[in-house]
């Protein structure tokens, strides 16, 4: 028997009135996508433009007296290549920690059987509003020997609470028969977390692995805090502490004394290191934004 050849259907042909929509929603969101990418735009030209024209904001849309020195003065900054080193390990070691953790946890309180689930829920939930301060915490870490070194920067935040609520209300929309199947035939909580509810969870912890990764990458507080070791500084806390030279420096030069265009101003490095480390979370941010907004979607707390 011949089979039937099945035609496509024929498009149907866009009305004057739907073309015009599409040409102003086109410019509009063109100027929109313009406008959102100005800013990174003007911070790269101004981190290679003549610091004095930068300090007195005559920079605006294309680099005068272009130069690198900026970017060779922050290379110069002792220690570099092992703060980098640090600042890699504890975001790549501790994102994964945290979100490992923070499912475990989310996962255990969807279920009816665990012991006093209610009580426990609620009791992580109340250290969102409640902290018991700075100088308990201090002396709650070194007690624990976290204080200089390097794990204090992994224990401490392993588990977040509010990413823990996220991929609970998102795990708790997976249909029960799915598991349920697999308990029947001898699954157990560990397989069914790994085998079953992980896989189905992608968005959710594509979004909370590119929250906590963006909070390791930034923080420099916990290394001014607890951190004495040069060897365990991280990147932000050393231009931190590069940043404070130059702003120092600044302060003791004269209104008279006349400085090259390429001389390092406060204005400059700051925002030369802002351009060197925003620049790899942008790079990773492509790689987890299709995830993004249907990750958020999944794990909204519902009332």
């Amino acid at each position: 028997m011949a089979k039937t050849k099945v035609l496509p259907k024929a498009k149907k042909p866009m009305s004057m009135e739907d073309i015009g929509y599409n040409i102003i929603f086109g410019i509009l969101f063109t100027l929109l996508a313009l406008l959102c990418a100005y800013p990174f735009y003007y911070l790269l030209i101004c981190t290679i433009s003549n610091n004095q024209m930068v300090e007195v904001g005559a920079i605006t849309w294309r680099p005068v007296g272009i130069h690198f020195g900026n970017y060779k003065e922050i290379l110069k900054v002792e220690n570099l290549g092992n703060s980098v080193l640090i600042t890699l390990a504890r975001t790549v070691l501790g994102t994964g920690v945290s979100v490992f953790a923070t499912a475990y946890t989310a996962y255990f309180f969807t279920k009816q059987e665990m012991w006093g689930k209610k009580f426990w829920y609620r009791f992580c939930v109340a250290t969102m509003y409640f902290s018991a301060g700075m100088i308990p915490i201090y002396l709650n870490n070194r007690m624990l020997h976290l204080v200089n070194t390097f794990w204090i920067y992994i224990i401490p935040g392993m588990i977040s609470v509010y990413n823990m609520v996220l991929l609970k209300t998102s795990m708790e929309a997976i249909p029960p028969d799915l598991e349920e199947s697999a308990y029947l035939d001898g699954a157990g909580y560990f397989t069914r977390l790994f085998r079953i509810v992980l896989p189905l969870q992608k968005p959710i912890l594509a979004t909370v692995a590119l929250f906590t990764a963006v909070g390791h990458w930034n923080d420099f507080f916990t290394t001014k805090l607890y951190i004495t070791n040069p060897k365990l500084y991280t990147m932000q806390f050393l231009l931190y502490e590069l940043l404070n030279q130059i702003q120092a420096q600044a302060t003791q030069i004269t209104n008279d004394t006349q400085l090259s265009a390429t001389a390092a101003t406060p204005t400059s490095i700051r925002l030369t290191l802002t351009a060197f480390v925003i620049l790899p979370i942008m790079l990773v941010y492509p790689f987890v934004q299709k995830y993004f907004t249907k990750g958020i979607m999944m794990g909204a707390v519902k009332g």
